[in-house]
C-alpha cells in the first residue's frame, strides 16, 4: 500500500493545501494511505474532521512520519529539515520552483528523491486533467479584475439612469493565456468594454469568442510562434514596436491587467514609465507578473502603488486569496497525476514516459533538468499559457 504525506505549508503566505477531503477519498480508494499534518487545510477551510471521514490519518502538528512516506503531496518545498529525512526512492510533487533552485536540487539529489515539479508539466493532451499552472492562472485571472474594478475610480458596466447615461469601463488586458482570458470572461461579466493584445495572433479567434477585441501585433517579418501548448518568447525588438503600439490603447485604458512571464527569466517589460504618464489618473494597472519583476514600470508584490494618480497593483499569489477553490483545483491535478503514477506496487516512475519527461526534477541521485536549474540552455518560455477549454 501507497503511503502519502500532506504537509501544513510552511511558506509565509501560502493559504492552499495540497489535497482536500474529495481528493483524499479518491487516492484512499485507489488504495492508498493518505496521512496529513494537522491544521493542513484549516487556511483553505478544510477542517481536519472532514479529512478524518474522508479516511485520512490525522498527526500532530510537525509530527509527519517522513521517512515512512512513499510520496509527499505540497504546495511549495517542504522545509530542508523535512527533506533530509525523506527516504531514497520517495516521491516529491509539488510546486517546486525549479528555476535555479541548485540548493533544493542538491538536496534532493542527495537523499535520491524522485521530484516531480508541476510547473514544467509538458502542455500535452493525456496531462490536461493535472496542469496546475492552467487551473492557478484561471482563479489569478478572475481575481485580478475585482482587485482592479474595486480600485477603479468610476463604474465597469454601462448605466442608464436618471441622471444620464454611465459609459461602460475600457479594460486592456496584456496576454491572452489563461488568466488573460480568464480576466476577459470576469470583464465582460462586469460589463466592461475589454481589449485585449498578444503577441500570437492565433489566439484572436478565442479572444473574440469570449466578447473580447483583439488588437492586432505589429507587423513584423517573424512574429512569435507557439511550440508545445506555450508562446515562445518574443524579440527585443518585436516587444518594442508593441510598445509603441499600446502606448496609444493605455491612454484610453480605465483598467489594465498584465498577464505576461517567461518561466525561468524577468517577465517583458510592456508597460514603460512613459507610457504610464500617458495614462488617465484614476485608471488602475494590476500586474500579475510583479514577482518576476513585472509588466509595467514602478509595481511592487503585494503593494498598491499610486503614480500620478494612476493606482499601479502588484498581485502576486492571487490564488491564495481564494484557497478553497485554489485547493480544490490544484489538489484534483494532483490526485490525476498521482493516479497515473500508481501502479500495483507503488509508483512508477519512468523518466521515458511522456508526462514525467520534462517534469521529473530529480530521480535516482540525479538532476535530470539540469538546464533548468543551472540554466544550462534555455527554457521554453511562455509569455502566456494556452487558452482554458473550460472558458469556451
Amino acid at each position: 500500500m501507497v503511503r502519502l504525506l500532506i504537509p501544513r505549508e510552511c511558506a509565509p503566505g501560502e493559504t492552499r493545501v495540497a489535497a482536500t477531503p474529495e481528493t483524499v477519498r479518491r487516492l484512499c480508494g485507489r488504495g492508498a494511505r493518505v496521512g496529513l499534518e494537522s491544521g493542513a487545510g484549516a487556511s483553505a477551510g478544510f477542517p481536519d474532521h472532514d479529512y478524518r471521514e474522508a479516511g485520512a490519518e490525522l498527526h500532530p502538528e510537525a509530527g509527519l512520519p517522513w521517512e515512512e512516506a512513499d510520496g509527499v503531496l505540497c504546495v511549495q518545498p517542504p522545509g530542508p529539515a523535512a527533506l533530509e529525512r525523506l527516504r531514497p526512492g520517495a516521491v516529491l510533487v509539488g510546486l517546486l520552483s525549479p528555476y535555479g533552485a541548485t540548493e533544493l536540487s542538491d538536496r534532493l539529489t542527495g537523499r535520491e528523491v524522485s521530484a516531480v515539479a508541476l510547473e514544467l508539466l509538458p502542455r500535452i493532451s493525456r496531462a490536461q486533467s493535472m496542469d496546475v499552472l492552467s487551473s492557478q492562472a484561471n482563479i489569478a485571472g478572475y481575481k485580478a479584475v475585482l482587485l482592479g474594478a474595486a480600485a477603479l475610480d468610476r463604474y465597469v458596466p454601462m448605466l442608464m439612469t436618471a441622471a444620464g447615461t454611465i459609459q461602460p469601463s475600457r479594460v486592456l488586458i496584456l496576454g491572452a493565456g489563461v488568466a488573460g482570458l480568464q480576466a476577459l470572461a470576469t470583464a465582460r461579466r462586469l460589463g466592461g468594454v475589454v481589449y485585449v493584445s498578444d503577441v500570437r495572433p492565433a489566439v484572436k479567434e478565442q479572444v473574440e469568442s469570449l466578447g473580447g477585441r483583439f488588437i492586432e501585433p505589429p507587423q513584423e517579418e517573424e512574429r512569435p510562434a507557439e511550440v508545445g501548448g506555450y508562446a515562445r518568447q518574443a524579440t527585443e525588438a518585436f516587444l518594442e514596436a508593441q510598445r509603441i503600439q499600446l502606448a496609444e490603447q493605455l491612454a484610453l485604458a480605465d483598467l489594465v491587467i498584465c498577464t505576461a512571464q517567461v518561466p525561468g527569466r524577468p517577465a517583458p517589460r510592456l508597460i514603460s514609465e512613459a507610457m504610464l504618464d500617458g495614462m488617465r489618473p484614476g485608471s488602475v494597472v494590476v500586474d500579475l507578473a510583479v514577482a518576476q519583476g513585472g509588466n509595467c514600470f514602478g509595481t511592487l508584490p503585494g503593494t498598491t502603488v499610486e503614480r500620478r494618480g494612476v493606482k499601479l497593483i502588484g498581485a502576486d499569489a492571487l490564488p491564495c486569496s481564494v484557497a478553497n477553490h485554489a485547493s480544490a483545483l490544484y489538489a484534483r491535478n494532483v490526485a490525476a497525476l498521482v493516479e497515473h503514477l500508481l501502479g500495483e506496487e507503488g509508483f512508477r516512475i519512468d523518466p521515458e514516459d511522456p508526462i514525467l519527461a520534462g517534469c521529473l526534477l530529480t530521480h535516482a541521485g540525479a538532476c535530470l533538468r539540469r538546464d533548468v536549474v543551472f540554466g544550462a540552455t534555455e527554457p521554453a518560455a511562455p509569455v502566456s499559457s494556452p487558452p482554458a477549454p473550460s472558458l469556451r
